[in-house]
């Protein structure tokens, strides 16, 4: 019993502490992929709709870590749209709790060659993480390699948007371009055909939405995770 207390509490901390923050309300689309006893409950949304489970199976899921990729054929698709959140106001990210090998995505929606309006995260076969909102153009956040942690970016205006990971913040100066017309899907980036870059990470959260102040979102995300990790032996 006092396990479940325990978890219960540091959702409900994670969701006080967003809404004393005043990022709460630009979180749209959300979900903690940790802590549930279960596959089903662990894809219960936080906030927005319900994902839709492609490929992922139960032992796949860890209630300390989250849900591990496959490299291939398993994502989730967050039913959110891409174009959902304004052109110059979206933010999307995950937690990473266990980095994978290889050119992946953690989450995404574009075509394109460069992509266009895309929103996506991805770390190169050199390791270089990426965080992209609505621009095809890829800008690494120095320093920041197959972090492990909260991964995001964030958009408030045309001429640039904000990359996150590590701890590591950047201002990207790329304009924005017209949003992708699309779902956005964790676990790989969608496209008008196919999925892409699918990751063989593994991840226990993601939330996707208007732009929102990174720093605090990491904080908050991360002191969720750390307090699931503590209450699960």
């Amino acid at each position: 019993m006092s396990q479940v207390k325990d978890l219960v509490d540091a959702i409900d901390a994670f969701i006080v502490g967003c809404k004393n923050d005043a990022i709460w309300d630009a979180i749209k689309a959300c979900c903690i992929m940790a802590a549930w006893d279960g596959l089903t409950p662990a894809l219960l949304p936080l906030k927005g709709a319900a994902p839709t489970n492609n490929n992922f199976v139960s032992g796949d899921y860890n209630r300390e870590t989250g849900l591990v990729g496959d490299g291939a054929t398993k994502y989730l698709d967050s039913n959110r749209n891409n174009n959902a959140d304004p052109q110059n106001d979206q933010h999307a990210c995950v937690y990473r709790t266990v980095s994978g090998s290889g050119n992946r995505s953690c989450f995404g929606a574009g075509t394109g060659n460069p992509d266009v309006g895309v929103t996506a995260q991805f770390t190169t076969s050199g390791g270089t993480d990426y965080v992209v909102i609505r621009t095809g153009f890829y800008s690494p956040i120095t320093g920041s390699s197959n972090e492990i942690g909260f991964i995001g970016g964030s958009r408030s205006a045309s001429a640039t948007y904000t990359q996150r990971a590590g701890g590591i913040q950047v201002s990207t100066s790329q304009v924005s371009q017209t949003p992708f017309d699309g779902d956005v899907l964790i676990f790989c980036r969608g496209t008008t055909a196919a999925i892409s870059a699918p990751t063989n990470d593994r991840l226990s959260f993601y939330s996707i939405g208007e732009s929102l102040n990174l720093a605090l979102l990491d904080s908050r995300v991360s002191t969720l995770m750390t307090a699931i990790g503590a209450a699960i032996p």
